[in-house]
């Protein structure tokens, strides 16, 4: 994998860095505590952001997950001080920047912002982009320092040219750059690798998280894209129209969602409609509770489809008691899995299951399917069925 950090002037053509030749370091700065308090914006009687509060540590990266238009880039524009919040407060370090009675201006806060579109001026050259944030240095001390961050993301052979010539990876990384020299508190990224080709996307992930972690600053990144959350954020932030409905490490929101929008995001889920009765539903794999639910209720049983394991039918009863009958209806080659459709004994619908790649089972073959209820979910039913 290339590694886009390392000095070009010392590596091997394999992308190493040679012998002899140290690895070029970015500088570290003060990693400061970010938090909201209560935070609400709104854009006439609609509110973007709702009576949101989150803290994000010292030197933590925090990915805030959610669907388009539930006020994540909103927030993050609200900590830069790009938008003025209706209420509650914003500290940095405990230090008040945004509030009923204090605004502090971008350029005070501490605070780095990384935009989807990189927003490079294409009137300055490469060096004059990453340099912008240094006009409190001496020329040649800005010029030293940028081409320094320059080298560390493997373009100081581009200063002198123009944004228009860098691909859209490269141009990432000068935006990353640009971002980065003036060794912020606070690092706020709006979807930084969206415009990326996969390869080069998990590339750049790896290394812009390498970059953030030498620097030590505090890290709030908004994104879309559940397992890119999961490969960043030491927490993630779920939300949606505004508020924030679980925080939590990836393997805890995977694990133990606490809403049916976030078991949607972070899996492929079967949805199965079942009565609630005593606190329990019955389900064709076993009675589950359901606690909190009113007899007569409706919950939403959730399956994932890798939950979901399939045998081919041994046609002796082996299976018998251990597993339900099935029939393949359908098959969908994946890659690295296929995804196959099943007519399940119990179920009014057909399940899909999701399994590792290998000898695919034929459409119209029985099947023993087998479905762990430890791993099976239970939430109230509603008719939402966003995202």
């Amino acid at each position: 994998m290339t590694n886009w950090f390392i000095s070009t002037s010392g590596k091997t053509r394999s992308g190493e860095p040679a012998p002899g030749k140290a690895r070029v370091r970015a500088g570290a700065t003060f990693a400061a505590k970010l938090t909201f308090d209560a935070v609400t914006k709104t854009y006439g009687e609609r509110p973007a952001v709702d009576a949101l509060s989150l803290e994000i540590a010292p030197g933590e990266v925090v990915c805030l997950l959610g669907p388009s238009g539930c006020g994540k880039t909103t927030l993050l524009r609200l900590a830069a001080g790009i938008e003025r919040l209706t209420s509650g407060r914003i500290l940095i370090s405990d230090r008040e920047v945004a509030g009923p009675a204090r605004f502090v201006q971008p350029e005070d806060r501490s605070v780095g912002l990384m935009f989807q579109d990189f927003a490079l001026f294409p009137h300055l050259s490469i060096l004059e982009n990453v340099a912008f944030g240094l006009k409190g240095l001496p020329r040649e001390e800005a010029r030293r320092e940028a081409l320094s961050i320059l080298s560390r993301v493997g373009l100081e052979r581009y200063a002198d040219q123009y944004p228009h010539i860098l691909s859209g990876g490269q141009q990432q990384r000068v935006a990353l750059a640009r971002a980065i020299v003036p060794r912020p508190a606070v690092m706020l990224m709006d979807e930084p690798f969206s415009g990326l080709d996969v390869q080069l996307r998990d590339a750049m992930q790896e290394e812009t998280l390498a970059l953030i972690r030498e620097t030590r600053a505090t890290c709030m990144i908004v994104t879309h894209h559940p397992e890119e959350a999961m490969r960043l954020g030491d927490r993630i932030a779920v939300m949606r129209a505004g508020r924030i409905v679980q925080t939590g490490r990836a393997e805890d929101l995977y694990n133990n969602p606490a809403a049916l929008f976030v078991a949607r995001l972070f899996s492929e889920i079967n949805e199965v409609e079942v009565p609630v009765r005593a606190g329990q539903i019955a389900t064709p794999i076993g009675r589950l509770s359901a606690p909190g639910l009113a007899d007569g209720a409706r919950a939403t049983l959730c399956i994932r489809e890798r939950s979901v394991e399939l045998v081919p039918a041994s046609g002796n009863g082996k299976d018998a008691g251990t597993a339900l009958k099935g029939r393949i209806r359908s098959a969908k080659f994946l890659g690295d899995a296929v995804r196959y459709e099943v007519a399940v004994e119990g179920f009014d619908a057909p399940l899909n299951a999701r399994t590792v790649s290998g000898p695919q089972l034929k459409e119209g073959s029985e099947v023993a399917v087998r479905i762990d209820p430890v791993a099976a979910l239970v939430f109230p039913s509603n008719d939402d069925k966003t995202p």
